[in-house]
């Protein structure tokens, strides 16, 4: 009898996103089974249930997805899996919640190559802010860019509380150095904005939070990536399928160019696939987050 493939999936939220699940579809598993308002707590007692249910020889055609919109509970959870983990009875696992990591690392990916080519630069030195830094994507944007040896600072659009506590988080977390910050009015933005060579927008789909008016205040800019997909652009000026298109919207910064969504999308769909493929192919377990997603991002684009 053929041993067929297995997903579990597993989310603190009362769904499991229906997104995730139409990829790990198109990745080729086989059998997929959502896990919904999964608790930490219930983790370790899941993941035993799923290793040693289908012998050694089952486990290689068994995998886990870790979901949900919080990127610190995925991480713990990831860390729970492991440790639940009994050889030979070992799976893999791959944590990417809210699409954040994969999101997140094609964007930077996209944005450092774009940067490299039209400027000579790399991301160590640059000062970039993160709009809607406060999200799933924008904190995983902050952390990857960071790490890449950015100057980062996270924004949130009201508390300034929300963004510090957050950057503490995930600097202690994660290894980084991050900041963060917030920035309710156009003249708030506009004073980030003269001081930035790279502006990642992660806000909600729809809103547009920085227009000509605030980009004219750019005298340094050399990078901006939108993720945002529904209009009106959450950067004025920056088109669906740009990458390395001159930004007009910014003419202080006549050097300044864009990367847009559908670019961003693109490389998260062909990154966010082959990690779910290639959970199946190695002799041993592998665990992929934003790191794995990070180092692949950089080779897709």
């Amino acid at each position: 009898m053929t041993t067929r493939s297995v997903l579990h999936m597993l989310s603190p939220r009362p769904q499991v996103s229906p997104f995730d699940i139409n990829m790990a579809v198109d990745a080729g598993f086989d059998m997929i089974f959502p896990h919904a308002n999964v608790e930490s707590s219930q983790v370790h007692s899941l993941t035993q249930d799923i290793i040693f249910s289908r012998g050694p020889s089952g486990v290689k055609k068994t995998a886990i997805f870790i979901g949900g919109r919080d990127i610190g509970i995925a991480l713990d959870m990831m860390e729970t899996t492991k440790q639940a983990m009994q050889p030979p009875f070992e799976v893999s696992v791959i944590a990417d919640p809210s699409g954040a990591f994969t999101t997140a690392t094609a964007l930077v990916a996209l944005v450092e190559k774009q940067l490299k080519e039209h400027h000579g630069m790399e991301l160590q030195g640059t000062r970039a802010i993160v709009f809607g830094g406060t999200g799933p994507v924008g904190i995983s944007t902050g952390v990857i860019a960071s790490l890449a040896g950015a100057d980062v600072t996270i924004i949130d659009h009201l508390s300034l509380d929300t963004a510090m506590q957050l950057a503490n988080e995930y600097n202690r977390r994660c290894g980084c150095n991050i900041k963060g910050t917030f920035a309710s009015s156009g003249a708030s933005k506009a004073w980030l904005v003269a001081r930035a060579d790279i502006i990642f927008n992660t806000t909600k789909a729809g809103i547009q939070v920085l227009d000509q008016e605030i980009l004219e205040s750019a005298t340094r800019l050399k990078v901006v990536g939108d993720v945002n997909a529904v209009k009106p652009a959450g950067i004025e000026g920056v088109k669906y399928k740009d990458i390395g298109a001159p930004l007009t919207t910014a003419p202080n910064s006549p050097g300044a160019i864009s990367v847009g969504p559908l670019a961003v999308g693109n490389i998260k769909y062909m990154l966010q696939n082959a990690m779910l493929r290639d959970l199946l192919l190695g002799e041993k377990p592998v665990y992929f987050d934003f790191r794995e997603a990070f180092i692949r991002a950089r080779n897709l684009v």
